[in-house]
């Protein structure tokens, strides 16, 4: 099986955060590149379990993903942007 999603990376204090919006699974490392390599573990442990439960399937599909062939397409990002709002309490 074959899964392509979104990995966004950010910096916290001295460790980097890896994240998948769409399995909401995220880990982190001490360099962007730890921080995609642990990501990656994360997710491979998350589908192995669910597959194991018999979930897997049911889980990408609530998720948005699409299969073609043996591939799991995330939902296409059409927009990725920082925004700010001021409000008053």
């Amino acid at each position: 099986m074959v899964i392509n999603f979104t990995t966004q990376v950010w910096k916290e204090g001295k460790m980097y955060v890896s994240y998948t919006p769409e399995l909401d699974i995220s880990s982190c490392g001490e360099t962007v590149a730890k921080a995609k390599e642990n990501l990656l573990e994360a997710v491979e442990c998350f589908l192995e379990t669910a597959e194991k439960m018999g979930t897997l399937i049911e889980i990408l599909e609530e998720a948005g993903f699409s299969k073609r062939g043996r591939v799991w397409e995330a939902p296409k990002v059409v927009s990725v942007e920082k925004t700010k709002l001021e409000f008053s309490k």
